[in-house]
């Protein structure tokens, strides 16, 4: 197995070192957020129907969640540095190549790249977290601080998506990530030393394959459910290839001598339970964001701007609560401080579900936000340390990957079932003669409250799981 050994100071200014990195890690959370805003426009201009248009982001997000676990493994093998600045650089040139299309094959190819290099630089950016923070007090403050950046981007991809494209047109929205980009590979070098690799193993080629078709499959199959339904042939085909792959997959690293990723890392409970509890938090997440930001326009009326300002009471007590998580975990424990998070969310989540069709933000939706804010951001901090602590030095990329791609495969889940739940819902209020307004709000209630069980069900997951 390939094992990287990490010099005891990767920097001498870390806490910058890390504001670099979770810059990186916000143009990839704001780029998941931020193109939704554009595709009405951007698909008018390239001639992209509904369906064409829906590959916008479904090709960066199969390329990203099925791409993780291998870019996380080559983070470990080749240094997570070197693997961190290739996939930021390309990331930029895929973001410039989006941005100039004129023709809707480009773009859904350079969307394609865009994901592909994400699952280079994502994985190996937690790693190098890790190895900048070895002590674990420092080390969950910077997870607070990236926790934070994840949430700010989830919600300022909505914002910056409606002025983009409002005032410099549909490819701005791409062209942002270039200059931010250009800061983090002039700035990573000179903050951060290499990675040194002290043994190179073969890689696990058919491991690698086999769980990279699984997961393309698996992302697949739940994105062919919100667009031809659950027993579309495509959809249990994906679904079929995503469970024989994946059993494959298991097969192959019991028997490799150097897997992509060894079975006895689950033997570590506090990566395992904070992998399932991020694909929970993922899938209430995402679920979350795309119908709170179709509530705000379609029924309320709110243009794209006001719906992104809407979002940033729910960002900011996200990000204020990212940063005091941190002095907390060490006084009541993660796992109390994440069950705590959890109950809290789901709290917020059931308050938000009586929002009416005629809501006023002030009255109806501000308090909810700022209460699934603090629960959001407990939850993430917390849940993101359980999925890294007790991870050895050469594995650290392989844990980034896995929590990664937990949050990723959860948001697809997450959108694919609690869309559809919601959809039928919706379809149902609208036979028995429910205005239209009414019937699209009943239906997100039932996402809401959706999202709010799937925050309890992370919570008891936590609470009956054993410590290590």
């Amino acid at each position: 197995m390939s094992t990287l050994a990490a010099p005891t100071r990767r920097s001498t200014r870390r806490w910058l070192a890390l504001s670099i990195l979770a810059l990186a890690q916000f143009l990839v959370v704001l780029d998941a957020s931020i193109v939704n805003i554009a595709l009405p426009v951007l698909g008018a201009q390239l001639g992209m129907d509904t369906a064409a248009l829906a590959w916008v982001i479904t090709a960066y997000v199969l390329a990203f969640g099925g791409l993780l676990l291998l870019g996380g493994r080559l983070a470990d093998r080749y240094g997570h540095r070197r693997i961190f600045l290739v996939g930021t650089a390309g990331f930029v040139a895929t973001s410039a190549l989006a941005g100039l299309s004129f023709t809707s094959e480009m773009l859904l190819a350079a969307r394609a790249l865009q994901g592909a290099s994400a699952a280079l630089l994502a994985p190996a950016a937690l790693a190098l977290l890790t190895h900048l923070f070895p002590d674990s007090g420092d080390r969950t403050k910077a997870l607070g601080v990236w926790g934070g950046v994840a949430g700010i981007g989830s919600a300022a991809g909505v914002l910056l998506g409606g002025v983009l494209t409002a005032t410099l047109g549909w490819q701005s929205v791409f062209f942002v990530n270039v200059p931010i980009g250009a800061i983090v590979l002039i700035a990573i070098p000179l903050l951060i030393t290499p990675d040194v690799a002290t043994e190179r193993g073969k890689l696990d080629i058919p491991g690698s394959a086999t769980i990279t078709g699984a997961l393309v499959a698996a992302v697949g199959a739940l994105s062919a459910i919100e667009q031809v339904g659950f027993i579309h042939p495509l959809t249990l085909g994906l679904a079929a290839a995503a469970i024989i792959l994946g059993a494959a997959f298991v097969i192959i690293e019991r028997r490799t001598a150097a897997p992509l990723v060894p079975l006895e890392v689950f033997h570590h409970r506090n990566l395992t339970v904070g992998n399932i509890v991020m694909l929970l938090i993922g899938a209430a997440m995402v679920a979350l964001f795309f119908a709170l930001s179709v509530y705000m326009q379609a029924v309320l009326g709110y243009d794209a701007l006001a719906t992104g300002l809407t979002q940033l009471p729910l960002a900011g007590a996200l990000v204020i609560v990212a940063g005091v998580v941190p002095a907390v975990i060490p006084r009541i424990g993660a796992r109390t401080t994440l069950i705590s998070s959890l109950v809290i969310l789901a709290a917020g989540l059931v308050w938000l579900s009586f929002a009416p069709a005629d809501a006023q933000f002030l009255v109806h939706i501000l308090a909810p936000s700022i209460v699934i804010g603090i629960g959001m951001g407990g939850a993430f901090v917390t849940t993101t340390q359980l999925s890294v602590d007790g991870v050895e030095g050469g594995e650290s990329g392989l844990a980034g990957g896995l929590v990664n791609t937990s949050q990723q495969i959860g948001g697809a889940l997450g959108l694919a079932v609690l869309g559809t739940v919601a959809a039928l819902r919706t379809d149902e209020l609208l036979a028995s003669g429910a205005p239209a307004p009414d019937a699209t709000t009943g239906g997100f209630s039932w996402l809401f409250l959706g999202s709010a069980v799937v925050a309890l069900v992370a919570a008891l997951a936590t609470g009956f799981a054993r410590k290590n």
